[in-house]
């Protein structure tokens, strides 16, 4: 205990004195844990109240570098890499959303962590949610920004799912050998084949939700609107002048509204 509040500070020494901290990357802050036969990567900034921060496709913890810094003067930050993402090792060749979600659930308990508050962005959203209807004693309260439910045009801009119909005829016929190039394959699949999420489900989720888009989002915004809509506690922002990162894009307003939110300051209308 002496130990990590020592770390703590130190930590907190280095982001006032200005100096880069290398988010995804840093020893001072990066552990792993065994869980579900997968070794996952995470960093640990700040004492508080836990908040989990679950990053998009193909990312890793180091999205969060204008996150962790605002959130960690308050909350017990833990920015995971998901499973065959940055640091996470995984040797499986299957890859789904509720994996993830039952990853987060169990590096909570890991940590013995009853709950935390949630914040995930694009598929980091998408398994905040999935955590909250498989694990619901896990999430104290959820931010989702980008998410969508199920993989087609209806929920994603044209434009993109074109770019991946054409990223799947491309690569469906290959043969990867690389582990690295496997491992990319599988992480694209996931978003191809990924996530199915019937809205009448989102009833289930008891946990206050705020979701989250950019104007200009590469998710539809009606299928934006119909999660909100779907979830019986929670808040929409649609953030003016932004793309799919909203949490870089508008960084400052984006952390003041998300940590009024989960301070209750931001209060979800009464259940529906």
């Amino acid at each position: 205990m002496r130990y990590s509040l020592l770390l703590a500070l130190l930590l907190f020494a280095r982001l006032a004195l200005g100096q880069v901290v290398p988010y995804g990357n840093n020893p001072a802050a990066g552990k792993y844990a065994t869980v579900r036969g997968v070794k996952l990567y995470y960093e640990m900034y700040g004492v508080g109240p836990p908040l989990l921060l679950l990053h998009g496709n193909g990312g890793s913890s180091k999205e969060f570098q204008k996150t962790i810094p605002y959130f960690a003067k308050r909350y017990r930050v833990i920015a995971l890499d998901s499973r065959a993402h940055g640091k996470s090792l995984d040797g499986i060749d299957s890859l789904s959303f509720e994996m993830l979600a039952d990853d987060c659930a169990a590096l909570l308990t890991h940590l013995r962590l009853d709950s935390a508050y949630v914040l995930g962005w694009s598929d980091g959203g998408i398994t905040a949610l999935l955590l909250a209807l498989r694990h619901p004693e896990k999430v104290k309260r959820l931010a989702a920004t980008g998410a969508n439910l199920w993989p087609d045009s209806t929920a994603l801009m044209p434009e993109l799912w074109q770019q991946m119909k054409r990223g799947y005829q491309q690569g469906r016929t290959q043969t990867f050998t690389d582990p690295g190039r496997k491992n990319d394959w599988k992480v694209f699949l996931l978003d191809w084949r990924h996530p199915h999420v019937p809205l009448p489900a989102l009833a289930r989720i008891k946990a206050p939700a705020f979701i989250i888009a950019g104007d200009r989002d590469v998710i539809q915004p009606e299928h934006t609107v119909a999660i909100y809509q779907s979830l019986p506690r929670a808040w929409l922002w649609i953030v003016p002048n932004s793309g799919h990162a909203t949490l870089q894009e508008h960084a400052d307003e984006f952390n003041r509204k998300t940590d009024a939110f989960f301070q209750a300051r931001i209060i979800p209308p009464p259940a529906r």
